[in-house]
């Protein structure tokens, strides 16, 4: 299972919200790109990158520090957050990005998805956030009645590279993640799925990957805080 550090960037900083509430935003580190090479530094093989003030315009915000970050480290990166068009998705790859992340497109035009997952095999993934298992989209400010396994059972066929999770109600609050729901998911799709939100303890870490079906974690303020070390994380979760 892979542990993927995940650095939310606001006004550029790297921050944590609680409950996806901008309002409610700790910044942790100033200069993004620093803290990435730290996570690099350490081992981490993967970064999960938000332009959280991109996923409320609804186009990239923090393109600068997303840029610096892929200037200055070497593993694959994703990001999320106000990409929903192709050329948005086309210019994030060309800049070197690994992996985008789609969300509130999924739902709004899943077809762009489909066509996106197409023509960039393997570097398409679709975020899907949740509040009491209804997909929220819009930086989480809207809620819809579309069900979590529905969403991500419509695009079984389409070549999408991963499914990345998020439990709203428990992201950024340490409280531990929707195993079961995440688990449930990844039981009933073909698509990788990668658990987020609430991640905050090498017992969660323990917990996820004693699934079996689950791909990978995101984790940031327990990184952050040092709820989680991620020498001893990496460490587990490789063995």
């Amino acid at each position: 299972m892979i542990l993927y550090p995940a650095i939310d960037l606001k006004d550029g900083q790297a921050v944590r919200l609680v409950h996806g509430d901008m309002d409610q935003s700790t910044v942790f580190n100033d200069d993004p790109a620093a803290q990435a090479r730290a996570f690099v530094e350490a081992g981490c093989e993967w970064l999960h990158l938000v332009d959280l003030n991109g996923a409320f315009a609804g186009a990239p915000v923090n393109a600068a520090p997303v840029e610096a970050i892929l200037k200055s480290c070497k593993v694959p990166a994703q990001l999320g957050g106000g990409i929903r068009d192709i050329a948005t998705i086309e210019a994030w790859l060309d800049k070197g990005l690994a992996r985008v992340i789609l969300g509130t497109i999924a739902v709004e035009n899943p077809d762009l998805v489909r066509e996106a997952a197409r023509k960039f095999p393997g570097q398409v993934a679709v975020g899907i956030d949740a509040r009491n298992g209804r997909v929220a989209t819009k930086g989480w400010a809207e809620e819809t009645d579309v069900m979590v396994t529905d969403l991500a059972k419509s695009f079984e066929d389409a070549g999408v590279a991963a499914i990345i999770y998020t439990d709203i109600l428990r992201d950024g609050a340490m409280g531990g993640p929707n195993i079961e729901a995440t688990e449930a998911l990844a039981r009933a799709v073909s698509i990788p799925v990668i658990a987020s939100g609430g991640v905050s303890s090498m017992a969660d870490l323990t917990a996820l990957k004693a699934t079996g079906v689950i791909s990978g974690a995101i984790s940031g303020r327990a990184l952050y805080d040092g709820a989680i070390d991620l020498n001893t994380a990496l460490t587990k979760l490789k063995n």
